[in-house]
């Protein structure tokens, strides 16, 4: 199977300099959404630019670049995420072996090699409150809701998972294509659990791969400043999540009433 790549800049011009000659390597093809001035710098031939008049979404972007793109296999990358030699082809060779495999994300790590937590369980909303209000003051999430990170769990081989973050994500055309790709309607943050959710639900599964490895700054820019415009988005993207997908309110609590 053929893939393509697709990088969406915001302003990242540095980093998406330092992220295509090795993404170029790996894939087929490589288109970059520049959303807003300043998104770009040195671009290498054969690299496919789309300059937006408006920015636009993640979503909405990645859409642009999909639909910019022929390969049956699409990974969705941001401009710090560096995938390590063969994490590509570690993936496309996952998909092409599980057929209703929709999704497939790498283990990633930080610059210093340290495990991030990219595999997470679906969301509840007390998890929500005490990550994205000022309680992650008082209450460590990553000490709270371990059980929601995986942080217990280091499997070496595919694992099936809920959800992956959208930092680096390689998706099949055919599910994109059945789903209508991202909901553009997310402007930042969310938009990767609900095609997650929504993939499980229409028969496809999310996979964790981690012989893939890609190194990912993740500066978490919301973790870290409670109140930003970032925060709104974020809550925006839950609320949104919420409206379409009410039953994972009555999931959630009857997976606390189990535990």
């Amino acid at each position: 199977m053929r893939v393509a790549a697709v990088v969406v800049s915001h302003g990242d011009a540095h980093d998406v300099e330092r992220l295509l000659p090795v993404l170029a390597r790996q894939v087929d093809e490589l288109v970059v959404v520049a959303n807003v001035p300043g998104s770009i710098g040195l671009v290498p031939p054969g690299v496919r630019l789309i300059v937006n008049d408006v920015p636009l979404g993640f979503g909405a972007n990645v859409n642009r670049g999909v639909a910019a793109t022929t390969a049956e296999l699409v990974c969705s990358v941001n401009p710090d995420a560096i995938p390590a030699p063969g994490a590509i082809d570690a993936l496309r060779m996952f998909l092409e072996a599980e057929p209703r495999a929709g999704v497939a994300g790498p283990a990633m790590v930080y610059p210093d090699g340290t495990l991030q937590p990219s595999r997470r369980r679906f969301p509840t909303v007390l998890g929500t409150l005490v990550r994205r209000t000022p309680l992650r003051l008082v209450f460590d999430p990553y000490r709270l809701q371990r059980r929601h990170y995986h942080l217990d769990e280091h499997p070496d081989e595919p694992v099936e998972t809920d959800w992956m973050l959208g930092g680096f994500l390689m998706l099949r055309r055919a599910m994109l294509a059945e789903l209508g790709g991202f909901d553009e309607g997310f402007f930042l943050y969310g938009e990767d659990i609900d095609l997650c959710y929504r993939a499980w639900r229409a028969g496809w599964s999310v996979w964790y791969v981690p012989g893939a490895v890609v190194e990912h700054e993740h500066r978490a820019v919301t973790d870290r400043r409670l109140l930003t415009r970032r925060t709104l988005w974020h809550w925006r993207g839950i609320l949104r999540f919420v409206r379409k997908h009410p039953e994972r309110l009555i999931a959630a609590s009857r997976a606390r009433m189990r535990t």
